[in-house]
């Protein structure tokens, strides 16, 4: 996935809804898979979330998949 880097701190990717490279906020984030309350603290994993800011559309990917 090749990213540039843009001068407002944002990252041009390509969107699958806007169908071209679009500036895209982008994040790290650790969310919670498991839906089970007593499972949840062994259950968090990072994930790579990309926003379009031209359209909203969310991407995330799990980082660490092998």
């Amino acid at each position: 996935m090749a990213a540039t880097q843009n001068s407002r701190n944002d990252m041009t990717e390509e969107c699958p809804e806007c169908t071209q490279e679009t500036a895209h906020s982008v994040s790290l984030q650790i969310r919670t898979e498991s839906t089970k309350s007593e499972n949840a603290q062994f259950s968090r994993e990072p994930y790579r979330v990309t926003t379009c800011l031209v359209c909203g559309h969310e991407r995330a990917l799990r980082m660490n998949n092998a």
